[in-house]
C-alpha cells in the first residue's frame, strides 16, 4: 500500500465535517472521491496533504505516519493559480525553487517536460496566452515538479468545456502512466470517475463518511470505447444509486 488514511475525523468550529474516513491508494493507482458539494471532500484533501491536522486518525505514506506534515504529497487545487507576472516556465519551476534548486538548473530540468505536457514553445509566454486546457496542463506540470509519488487533484477539469475535459482526461491517464504517478482525484462527475478510476469512494452525509467503495473493471488502460460499453453504464448506475440520485 502506497498511501492511505485511517479513521480521519476533522472538525471546524466544533462541528464534524468528515468522520472516520478510511481509504487506500496503491502504487500507480487512480482513486476517485465522489460526493455532493459541501460533504467535506476538500476538507479531507487538506488533511491528506498535511495542510490541516485531523482531530482523529492518521495519514500514511509507504507505512510512514505523515499526518500534519505538508510537502510529502503533491496537491493541485481546482483553480490553476498560475501567477500572471511570471512566465509559464517560471511558474512551473516554483516547487523546485522551494526545494532549493538553482533557478538555471530548475529551468533546464522543467523545460524537458514541456513537450510531454503539450506546452513546447510556450516556456517564455505568460499565462494569459494559454487556453484553459493549456493552463491546466501547466498547473499539473508545476504540481508534478514537487516530485512526490502521490498527487491529489481537486476537480482539475471541472471548469473546462466537455470536449477539452475528455481530451484532458485521456492525456492525464497517459502522462500519469509515463511518470509513475499515483492519483487521488476529487470529482462531482460520475462519468469522469468511472472513466478514470480503479476505485471510487463515495463520501456522503453530514458529517461526510465513506458510504461505498466501488472497484471499477476492466483494469486500466481501458479500451477507448469503454464509455460506450454496458459495463460502463452498469458502474454509472451503481454510483448514481450509491449517492441517491436513482433508486434501485
Amino acid at each position: 500500500m502506497l498511501f492511505s488514511c485511517e479513521g480521519i475525523t476533522k472538525c471546524y468550529a466544533g462541528e464534524k465535517v468528515v468522520e472516520d474516513v478510511n481509504l487506500e491508494l496503491f502504487e500507480g493507482g487512480f482513486v476517485s472521491l465522489l460526493g455532493p458539494s459541501g460533504v467535506g471532500k476538500t476538507t479531507l484533501f487538506n488533511v491528506l496533504s498535511g495542510v490541516d491536522r485531523p482531530e482523529a486518525g492518521r495519514v500514511l505514506l509507504s507505512g510512514e505516519d505523515i499526518t500534519g506534515i505538508s510537502g510529502r504529497v503533491s496537491y493541485m487545487l481546482q483553480k490553476d493559480l498560475l501567477l500572471p507576472h511570471r512566465t509559464v516556465l517560471d511558474n512551473v519551476i516554483l516547487p523546485l525553487l522551494i526545494r532549493g534548486r538553482n533557478k538555471g538548473e530548475a529551468r533546464d530540468y522543467a523545460a524537458a517536460f514541456f513537450p510531454h505536457f503539450g506546452l513546447k514553445g510556450y516556456e517564455n509566454k505568460y499565462p494569459r496566452s494559454l487556453s484553459g486546457g493549456m493552463r491546466q496542463r501547466a498547473a499539473l506540470l508545476r504540481t508534478c515538479m514537487s516530485q512526490n509519488p502521490v498527487i491529489l487533484l481537486d476537480e482539475p477539469f471541472s471548469a473546462l468545456d466537455a470536449i477539452t475535459r475528455i481530451r484532458m482526461q485521456n492525456w492525464y491517464q497517459d502522462i500519469a502512466g509515463e511518470m509513475g504517478l499515483s492519483t487521488l482525484f476529487i470529482t462531482h462527475d460520475v462519468e469522469e470517475a468511472v472513466t478514470l478510476s480503479d476505485r471510487v469512494y463515495i463520501l456522503h452525509g453530514k458529517p461526510g463518511r465513506i458510504t461505498e467503495r466501488i472497484d471499477i473493471v476492466p483494469p486500466r488502460p481501458r479500451p477507448q470505447d469503454f464509455p460506450l460499453s454496458p459495463e460502463f453504464a452498469g458502474f454509472k448506475r451503481i454510483i448514481l444509486e450509491a449517492i441517491g440520485l436513482i433508486c434501485n
